[in-house]
């Protein structure tokens, strides 16, 4: 990935409302997890990738995603997103967009070819089931991305304990090296869950 003078950039063509910096795109992170991602922690391998991306929205960050990846199937749920996604499709042949409730993976399984990442970012109370249910479309030692967005989850307990709950389904289903990454910097109360797909685990 492009960095220079401590900014994250991206090659694709410009869109409107984009910050331009030497020509490209700024990935901000204060508008997208995965770019506050590459800020705190580390790089997805996101170059060449596949990549389902799971609450897709208007596809800011989709979009930056497919100026690096492969292709990129966007999933998303609201009528008026999923315009915007269509819209950005025509100007990026390598997203899909898919008009689906990612907790109903079988209505999209047709189109989706296993991937090598898979990013969800869908700030529901059952955000860590829906990301399990999705797990079949990722390949073994496949890198999984969850941003948790904690206040979705209710706030009865605390944000450790949030965490550790997720941490133990998503170990159970079978993701191993898990690294849990604090957003606060640029996205408050997230917190991303980054892991492999284990070989050796099948999908319960």
């Amino acid at each position: 990935m492009i960095w220079k003078d401590g900014k994250l950039l991206s090659p694709g063509k410009i869109l409107p409302g984009d910050r331009v910096y030497h020509g490209m795109r700024i990935w901000d992170p204060a508008h997208s997890k995965v770019a506050a991602l590459c800020h705190i922690h580390g790089e997805p391998p996101v170059t060449d990738a596949s990549i389902l991306y799971l609450g897709a929205a208007s596809g800011s960050t989709v979009s930056f995603l497919s100026d690096y990846a492969e292709v990129v199937y966007a999933v998303e749920f609201s009528p008026r997103s999923v315009r915007d996604l269509i819209r950005l499709a025509y100007e990026r042949s390598n997203i899909i967009p898919i008009f689906e409730d990612a907790r109903y993976p079988e209505r999209y399984l047709p189109f989706v070819e296993p991937v090598d990442i898979l990013v969800q970012d869908i700030a529901q109370r059952d955000q860590a089931d829906i990301a399990i249910r999705n797990l079949s479309f990722l390949k073994q030692n496949g890198h999984f991305i969850l941003f948790l967005k904690l206040f979705s989850m209710g706030i009865e307990k605390k944000r450790e304990e949030l965490t550790d709950e997720v941490l133990k389904l998503i170990k159970r289903a079978g993701i191993i090296d898990i690294n849990v990454i604090n957003l606060d910097t640029y996205q408050s109360g997230h917190v991303a869950l980054w892991g492999i797909r284990s070989s050796q685990k099948k999908d319960e």
